[in-house]
């Protein structure tokens, strides 16, 4: 498995899925409600399929959000997938903050190895496949790459980026948390904390940017205790692994584990192992 070619991909494939999401982002979109009452657009389902459109040549089935859900008894003979979630944070979409992001990420025996993330309005990028390492690329960098992102090697890319994570002296412990859903027992957890800990300070953004933020170090901790599903993790989760961070299912104690009969996870915490 050459993980520089399917990375090189996955990145291209996230920047051309946020020229589609941003399209529709301009216009007086409709918005249209699913089952479990989340919002969806035309953004989320044009992003999905340019995605699945550039990763098709790798003959990877892809289990996306907004795609065919194929059945366990034919997803559980997979030993390789990609997992995305074209628009994370279609609420924060909807809204029109620019929390929202596109996330990309290869999992193999059920373990993801590889993981894109990227803010279509602020334009940060951030990536990791195994043996590679997690790096991120500042928006101020990424700009200049948008618009030629086709003809862009992983080496001109890789010599923008830093390697995550990157050093901090803050004395503060930062928790990260969902702009769009904070839970009572997130606020129990977070007291906790704060008995821990001296000095606590919480953030809050939307989507997936707070596994980001974790990765980062600029945030020590993300808990997650409410519902999300394996797209919204999988390619965080996959960053988070090669920046001496991680993501532990609340219920197993060990990382989450994808593709999965139930794609509904458990509670999480991604937390950074610096201190």
């Amino acid at each position: 498995m050459n993980y520089s070619q399917l990375l090189h991909k996955a990145i291209i494939a996230a920047v051309l899925a946020a020229k589609e999401i941003l399209d529709v982002y301009e216009t007086t979109f409709e918005v249209e409600y699913k089952e479990d009452k989340s919002p969806v657009t035309l953004a989320d389902k044009k992003a999905s399929e340019k995605i699945i459109e550039q990763l098709q040549q790798f003959s990877v089935p892809v289990l996306s959000e907004e795609g065919t859900i194929d059945s366990f008894e034919i997803r559980k003979t997979w030993k390789k997938l990609w997992i995305v979630d074209p628009l994370d944070g279609t609420k924060e979409f909807v809204k029109r903050n620019g929390e929202f992001t596109v996330n990309i990420a290869l999992v193999e025996d059920n373990v993801p190895s590889l993981g894109v993330i990227y803010s279509p309005v602020f334009k940060d990028i951030y990536f990791a496949a195994k043996g590679i390492g997690a790096f991120k690329i500042h928006r101020k960098a990424m700009t200049a790459f948008v618009g030629t992102i086709q003809q862009s090697t992983l080496e001109e890319l890789l010599n923008n980026a830093v390697k995550l994570p990157i050093g901090s002296d803050r004395q503060n412990y930062v928790v990260v948390a969902s702009r769009s859903h904070m839970s009572s027992e997130t606020h129990k957890h977070i007291e906790q904390l704060k008995l821990k800990h001296k000095h606590v300070e919480i953030v809050t953004t939307g989507s997936s940017i707070k596994m980001c933020w974790v990765a980062e170090g600029v945030a020590d901790e993300y808990p997650r205790f409410g519902p999300t599903m394996e797209w919204d993790t999988a390619a965080g989760q996959a960053i988070l692994q090669e920046a001496n961070a991680s993501l532990i299912d609340f219920e197993t104690k060990e990382p989450m584990t994808y593709n999965r009969q139930n794609l509904l996870n458990n509670w999480f915490i991604a937390k950074s192992n610096l201190r």
